[in-house]
């Protein structure tokens, strides 16, 4: 075993989905473009934009199954907590499934620089997102919640397809639509999203795999860190301000989204 390459791996998987429990949002958003240029910087490893997208799409399948075994325990030793709701899991996450897996497929016959640029639009729309406050309806019962479902499924898919292309759940922009648009309350939001992002990573795996150039050490290297690294990270978010992290993080995405668009313009 290469041990740079695992202590440099190991780290960017800590790192990225420590600032993704933090602050809540896709891991794949961070770790694209650590993987894209940290490990070449060491010279331990230089990984195309078709393998950054495959290690990212693995970490967010862990990452996300850890998050929501997670929730689904700390929900049962506790009353009043937010529930999954199935109809939206079901409307969202098939059609999301759809769309991450033909993204996967797709991601494989693309150029390297079409992917940068998916990840350049991702990052400038996280970037906006980011500075928008949360806004949330009311809580309600799960009986009554009503969503437009036609919104729900095309959204979902669109989320899907640039999602499996680049790596990442899409959480961080189906968030703000399911609460914005679709006026699903806050609580409900967190715990279904939790679901539908593990069903995008499905599929999106699926179609990496299918798709190949998977390097095998470096992926079980980010994973393992990646889930030690969400843990701390949803463990330190609930003891200190996050706001200060929160624009720092703004920073940092919008300095690797200029590197990109400037690197391919």
């Amino acid at each position: 075993m290469d041990v740079l390459l695992f202590i440099v791996t190991f780290l960017l998987g800590l790192v990225g989905s420590f600032f993704s429990g933090l602050l809540g949002i896709g891991g794949a958003i961070i770790n694209y473009p650590l993987l894209l240029y940290v490990p070449s910087l060491f010279g331990v490893a230089h990984f195309s934009e078709h393998q950054v997208s495959s290690i990212s799409m693995f970490q967010v399948f862990f990452s996300s199954l850890a998050g929501l075994l997670a929730f689904r325990k700390s929900n049962k030793t506790r009353t009043g907590s937010a529930v999954i709701h199935r109809g939206l899991v079901l409307y969202m996450g098939s059609s999301i499934l759809a769309g991450s897996l033909a993204g996967g497929f797709i991601s494989a016959e693309l150029h390297g620089n079409a992917i940068n640029i998916m990840y350049g639009i991702l990052a400038v729309v996280a970037v906006i997102l980011m500075l928008i406050p949360g806004k949330g309806t009311e809580e309600t019962y799960a009986v009554d919640l009503r969503f437009n479902k036609y919104i729900a499924v095309g959204a979902a898919f669109g989320v899907g397809i640039v999602s499996g292309i680049v790596g990442a759940g899409g959480a961080f922009i189906l968030i703000p639509i399911m609460l914005t648009v679709l006026k699903i309350p806050t609580r409900t939001t967190i715990a279904s999203s939790l679901a539908i992002v593990f069903i995008s990573a499905i599929g999106g795996v699926i179609g990496k795999i299918a798709g190949g150039d998977i390097p095998f050490w470096p992926t079980v290297y980010i994973v393992i860190g990646s889930l030690i690294g969400a843990s701390l990270g949803s463990k330190v978010s609930s003891r200190v301000n996050v706001k200060v992290l929160r624009y720092g993080l703004i920073v940092l995405i919008m300095f690797t989204a200029i590197k990109i668009w400037a690197s391919i313009l």
